[in-house]
Order: C-alpha cells, then structure tokens, then sequence
C-alpha cells in the first residue's frame, strides 16, 4: 500500500481540520518512514523476490518492531501522545493515532501473510491483494481520489503556492506509484531504505502546502 496512506492522511484533514496534512500524513505513513531506518539498522529484514506477488517483489522476512499490530498500537500512542504534548490538540493527537493503526489495517488488506500480530513471533495476516495487479490498482487508486476530493472540500488554497504545491504533490505521488509498478526490482535491501527514506520529504512537502491553505468556512473546526 503507498497511495491509500496518503489518501487516508488528506481524508483524515475533515476530523481534524487544525491539524496539519503534514502530521496526519505522517501518521498515516509512520510505519514505513520507521521501516528503512530498522532495515538499514539490521534490525528488520526483506528480501526481493521477483514475482511473490503481482504488484510486490518483496518478501518481508523479519518486520516485527515496525508492521506488528501491538507495535503499531504501541507507535499510535507515542506518536499521538508527542503531538497532544507539541500542540495542545486532544482531538488531533487523537486522529494522528487512528492514523497511524490504519496504516496497518491497509496492509492487512494488501499484503501476503506477513504481518505479525506480535514482535515475538506468532500468526501472521494478509488477505493478498497485492496478487492482482488490477486489483491493487482498482483499491489504491479510489482511495486516492477519494482521500483528494475531502481534503480539497475540507480546504482551499489562499495563495499559488497552497494552490501549485498541493497539485504538484498529487502529481508526484501518482508518478511515483505508477513508476515503481512497471520499474524493474531494486538490486538489495539496502537500495529499497535508502529509497523509501525519502518518504520524509514527502512529509515536510505535506506540512508546506497545507501552511498555504485553509480550512473551508462550511467546514467545523473544533479539532
């Protein structure tokens, strides 16, 4: 899943309307900007398998400490916490959270059956979208448009850059995914953390286009 953790952290911009875009999405995408520095840290393990999947060549070997369900609770709480603490928003800490735990509800979705339930071991989950190529087009992408659409009727842009910078984000986005479906592998693990670290960028990237943007007067903004 990459396109529908963006989509749930725009969408989530209408439960939250003081929060940034940038916190909601980095809520919503915190388990794979955690992923590459554990891989590159050798403490989680994947391995590139050409044709496990349809749409996936990766086979998540040892994922425990970023993709098991507790740890995902574990990391909503955290993350939440440190946002009620930063900001003084109850509601937005609370919505970062939800955020953050539906980024593993969406793998189950998609992913083999490889996700932990726990860090030591135990049932793994996945319901394996990811072995239909049209599928997995078909679900990303209404969550994509979906999660644009209430993010662009829970704002508007007040200047160009709120305007140009949210559009030119969308655009990436789709580039990236639709790239990386037809690219070849990557040639190791290490070349898949260094790549998906750049996930950051599209947080901060995130955090700029909302700055230039407001919250719809028609839209209630107690959180």
């Amino acid at each position: 899943m990459f396109l529908g953790h963006f989509a749930v952290g725009m969408a989530a911009k209408r439960m939250a309307p003081r929060t940034s875009a940038g916190a909601l999405i980095l809520g919503a995408t915190f388990l794979d900007l955690l992923w590459p520095i554990l891989l590159l840290l050798g403490v989680e393990t994947v391995r590139i398998v050409p044709g496990i999947t349809k749409t996936s060549p990766f086979d998540f070997v040892s994922y425990p400490w970023s993709h098991s369900l507790l740890m995902a609770i574990v990391w909503s709480l955290m993350i939440g916490h440190l946002y009620r603490m930063r900001t003084g928003n109850v509601k937005g800490g609370l919505v970062v959270s939800l955020c953050v735990v539906s980024h593993w509800v969406l793998d189950v979705l998609v992913h083999r059956p490889d996700l932990p339930l726990v860090p030591w071991g135990g049932p793994k989950v996945g319901l394996g979208i990811w072995n239909s190529l049209w599928g997995t087009l078909a679900l990303e992408g209404a969550m994509f448009v979906a999660g644009i659409a209430i993010y662009v009727r829970t704002t508007r842009a007040r200047d160009r850059v709120g305007s140009i910078a949210f559009w030119c984000f969308v655009g990436f986005l789709a580039l990236a995914y639709f790239a990386s479906s037809s690219a070849p592998p990557p040639p190791n693990a290490a070349a898949i953390a260094i790549s998906d670290l750049a996930l950051w960028l599209l947080v901060l990237w995130a955090w700029w286009f909302d700055r230039h943007r407001v919250v719809r007067t028609e839209v209630a903004v107690p959180g």
